[in-house]
């Protein structure tokens, strides 16, 4: 109804048998009696319904007002209120002051649970499991954005293995570790996580199948281009390993790339590993200038972001150099509190470095995983024994590739290597940074070997040309 008093008064109207009738809420007490009549005998329940119905607010007057006047109205009397009167006439002992608050229903409930102590744990343990809303039906409109279920309780069972004690268990997939006791870790775990990333990291020789355009020996020169790269900025063989596994695990995830597009992959991969091997790496247009013009900065910037992205940032294989270091290591190993000082010949790992420089270039060196390889090659210049020591691999894991190994042996011994003198390295670390030698050339010579010990083949395979007679004067 529209208000007639003092502005912002609100009039309610509270019918009844005579018709409405308003009355403000500054109207006194008295006055509102007057005009309602007297009390009857269900208002003694008023204070205990007003205790179950919200408080209005404080500076809400004609709320205040519509409550009471709710509360008076003979006529709103719910059934609920007449039950609630009658057990305020004939209260229970037993009862509190919450109970009366309660719908009988509830009450009587309640109180069979308390007769009934079994019962009483069937509903604890049923509650347990109930589902509960962790957030409030205002909020959420009534439907629960999250559901917390309790996780039943279980008891703790302890199995006996006093009678397995007879027995004896191994992994039989996992090589018995060779690593010696470690201060700083345990060698098994050590040799577990090792053998764990060369799982992870896999290679193979097939990526030339998946570009029609790009040739094996494609792959062999970008390589020795990248040795060479290595020797004049003086990085160390880690790096280059590491390019080389970045390119070959990038090209298996692509297909169908151009042969122009090799010398940016090689370098942007040797740009990455120089990032994360070197304390000094060279700077970005360093790299871009060795490709005489044909990579600039920002394609290599563009290419090591499609890299990363396609090696999903696995960025740290165990590569061929570092096997061959942990073998020679554990193999020259005397005093165990310096495990990570390398007390091996420095004449004999760039030895075999060079045998392994050279496998590397030829694609079919990737049928073999990074550790079988180095232990081939360290099994040349030692013995089976050793390497079965310090690797944990059996004669079966390593016979092929060691055959594999034989021809590039052959051509390797021609051309011995000396230990080189580099300015502003360490003495103790000469033989950690990347050498580069006519490696091309004794590749060929590898394939030579090859060719002629192949089964059946009578003689060397034709390098092309016209073959032609000698001369009657030099017969």
């Amino acid at each position: 109804m529209k208000a007639r008093g003092a502005p912002g008064a609100l009039h309610l109207g509270v019918p009844g048998r005579s018709g409405g009738r308003t009355r403000s809420p500054g109207t006194a007490g008295g006055d509102e009696r007057a005009e309602l009549g007297p009390r009857p005998a269900h208002a003694q329940a008023a204070p205990y319904i007003s205790a179950l119905a919200p408080a209005p607010a404080e500076n809400s007057p004609g709320l205040a007002a519509a409550a009471e006047a709710t509360i008076w109205n003979p006529n709103k009397m719910s059934r609920r209120s007449s039950r609630l009167q009658a057990k305020l006439h004939q209260p229970c002992q037993d009862t509190s002051p919450q109970e009366l608050q309660l719908p009988e229903s509830l009450q009587n409930r309640k109180r069979k649970a308390m007769q009934d102590p079994t019962r009483t744990e069937d509903i604890n343990m049923r509650h347990q499991y109930e589902i509960k809303s962790c957030w409030p039906s205002t909020i959420s409109g009534g439907i629960s954005p999250c559901i917390i279920i309790e996780t039943p309780h279980k008891e703790a069972t302890t199995t006996d293995f006093s009678r397995f004690k007879k027995y004896r268990f191994r992994n039989l997939f996992i090589n018995p570790s060779p690593l010696p006791e470690l201060s700083w870790g345990n060698s098994k775990d050590v040799w577990f996580n090792i053998l764990k990333k060369e799982n992870k990291y896999s290679h193979c020789k097939h990526f030339t199948s998946l570009h029609s355009n790009l040739q094996p020996h494609m792959r062999s020169i970008l390589l020795d281009w990248l040795l060479e790269v290595c020797e004049v900025y003086t990085l160390h063989r880690e790096t280059f390993y590491l390019a080389q596994d970045f390119f070959d695990r990038f090209m298996l995830t692509q297909k169908n790339l151009n042969k122009t597009m090799l010398q940016l992959i090689g370098i942007t991969a040797l740009f990455i590993a120089s990032k994360l091997e070197e304390i000094y790496a060279p700077k970005l247009q360093e790299f871009a200038y060795v490709t005489d013009g044909a990579c600039s900065e920002d394609d290599i910037i563009r290419m090591e972001l499609i890299i990363l992205k396609a090696l999903k940032w696995e960025l740290c294989p165990v590569t061929i150099i570092s096997w061959l270091n942990l073998y020679l290591q554990v193999d020259a190993l005397k005093d165990v509190p310096k495990v990570l000082l390398p007390q091996y010949s420095q004449e004999k790992f760039i030895e075999i470095a060079q045998l392994l420089d050279l496998c590397i270039l030829d694609v079919n060196s990737l049928d073999f995983q990074y550790r079988i390889l180095a232990a081939a090659a360290l099994c040349h210049y030692t013995s089976v024994h050793v390497v079965t020591r310090v690797s944990g691999l059996e004669w079966d894991s390593i016979a092929e590739c060691v055959e594999w190994l034989k021809p590039f042996l052959k051509v390797a011994k021609k051309s011995p290597v000396k230990l080189k003198n580099f300015k502003k390295i360490a003495a103790e670390d000469r033989h950690n940074i990347q050498t580069h030698t006519n490696y091309l050339d004794m590749l060929d010579e590898v394939n030579y070997e090859v060719a002629v010990a192949a089964p059946g083949q009578l003689s060397p395979v034709s390098t092309g040309g016209i073959i032609t007679p000698p001369k009657s004067s030099e017969k």
